[in-house]
């Protein structure tokens, strides 16, 4: 399966028509808004993204950004609960929202001619939210059963969920974005509407439309809906930041719902801050030469080579406000385990800090991200995400081809030096064993670091 990767988003830029118009403003009221002019369909994107998210929680209050969103579906004076969504769907449309780390984006496709409405229902929820405590008692039954699918009975959650507990030393970063199943029996409805009141607010908030538009003309429109709503004091944000190096590692057996073993290895790595940081780069590089396609690293030698893994993959983020692992994630075959396996990936990153990687591999990779661009070029969804991702981050939506220069000037030394670094760091080793086995067993006899699928 290929790798989704921030160059390919970035390569979007070149699919757009060349006539096409990207505008950006920011309303007297700090919300920032870019409307970009892609007229290949009658049809338009619409993104609203507030900076909040998980990290921006307190110990004892996790889930709070999530629920929240749940939440936002929960009616206004002027559109009752439900009713939303109806009308979306009575328009022909579709919508959707999501919770990160560090945003809540919620997002409508819908036909042209239908903006100036969603737009109007956008900013109506943006300060007009009232949902009753019985909504949210029967809602946040919902994100329970919500965490139990993702985390308790989900093998990759739950153990992605121990590695942010090991790896990362402040509780916001600990935590996964829905919470804690403890925290999530102890919120109220005065919770989240406290966090609402703190968090949503036009100067909190990025809005980018992608679609059939003119993009002056719907500035305008923008103006004209979202302008009246004034500005909010924001509460201070809580240092989230953390060193790339870790004080120590960890090595932990965990049970869960698996049949298979498994496992995820982590190193702390650094995001992208600057335009002109080389590492940021090349880790994204190398992860993309390890895994994700036939010919890498990890799937010719340890997946079809020498059998040893059923499943391999790679994973980093570059831009993010949150700190970033690097994680390698894998599954055993036969006639290996987790323990065998993990030497084998390391071996392998520790061959490419000693040797390089062929011109051949690093062409093959970046034409791989400039491929997966070509098959986005068609989605407006995609437009918009990278430009709200840039945007929330501290970069600009017009970053985008330097980025994408940045990238292709990636060179067999730069991700040399990227697994080099990797080797420095100490790292996290999450194994997960099916509850019942032998390695449990074990690890609770010698009181070993040990996670059933009970949380926090």
């Amino acid at each position: 399966m290929l790798r989704p990767t921030l160059l390919a988003l970035s390569l979007l830029a070149l699919s757009v028509p060349a006539l096409a118009e990207t505008l950006k403003t920011k309303l007297n009221n700090g919300l920032t808004v870019i409307v970009r002019e892609d007229n290949r369909a009658p049809v338009v994107m619409s993104q609203l993204w507030y900076k909040i998210g998980s990290v921006d929680e307190k110990v004892g209050k996790s889930g709070l950004s999530h629920a929240l969103e749940h939440m936002m579906f929960k009616g206004t004076q002027s559109i009752p609960e439900g009713e939303f969504s109806r009308h979306v769907s009575a328009m022909g449309g579709s919508l959707n929202a999501y919770t990160t780390a560090t945003e809540t984006v919620f997002h409508e496709n819908i036909a042209k001619e239908h903006l100036p409405t969603i737009l109007a229902m956008e900013a109506d929820r943006m300060v007009n939210l009232n949902f009753s405590d019985k909504a949210f008692n029967n809602e946040i039954k919902v994100i329970r059963e919500e965490r139990r699918q993702n985390v308790e009975d989900n093998p990759i959650g739950n153990m992605y969920e121990k590695m942010l507990s090991l790896a990362y030393d402040k509780p916001s970063n600990q935590t996964a974005v829905i919470g804690y199943m403890s925290d999530l029996f102890k919120l109220k409805p005065n919770d989240l509407r406290d966090w609402y009141r703190r968090w949503y607010a036009p100067n909190n908030a990025t809005l980018v439309i992608v679609g059939d538009v003119n993009a002056k003309d719907t500035l305008a429109l923008v103006e004209k809906t979202f302008g009246h709503i004034p500005a909010k004091k924001l509460p201070n944000r809580q240092d989230v930041s953390e060193p790339n190096t870790q004080a120590k590692g960890a090595k932990v057996v965990m049970g869960g719902n698996t049949k298979q073993p498994m496992f995820t290895l982590g190193y702390r790595v650094p995001t992208l801050t600057q335009l002109d940081e080389k590492l940021p780069y090349a880790l994204d590089m190398l992860a993309n030469i390890l895994s994700g396609n036939s010919a890498a690293r990890f799937d010719k030698k340890l997946i079809r080579g020498s059998e040893l893994a059923l499943d391999l993959s790679t994973n980093y983020t570059m831009i993010d406000r949150q700190a970033q692992l690097f994680t390698i994630s894998g599954m055993p075959s036969q006639r290996s385990d987790l323990d065998l396996l993990r030497k084998n990936v390391e071996a392998e990153i520790a061959l490419i800090a000693r040797d390089g990687v062929s011109e051949e591999e690093l062409q093959r990779a970046k034409t791989i991200e400039k491929a997966n661009a070509i098959y986005s070029r068609d989605s407006m969804g995609a437009q918009a995400s990278l430009i709200g991702t840039l945007e929330t981050n501290g970069f600009s939506y017009d970053d985008e081809n330097k980025l994408r220069q940045r990238i292709d000037q990636v060179t067999a030394s730069d991700v040399q030096a990227a697994a080099a670094f990797l080797l420095k760091q100490r790292d996290v080793f999450v194994q997960l064993y099916p509850e019942d086995s032998e390695q449990v067993k074990a690890a609770k006899k010698t009181m070993k670091p040990y996670q059933t699928t009970k949380n926090k």
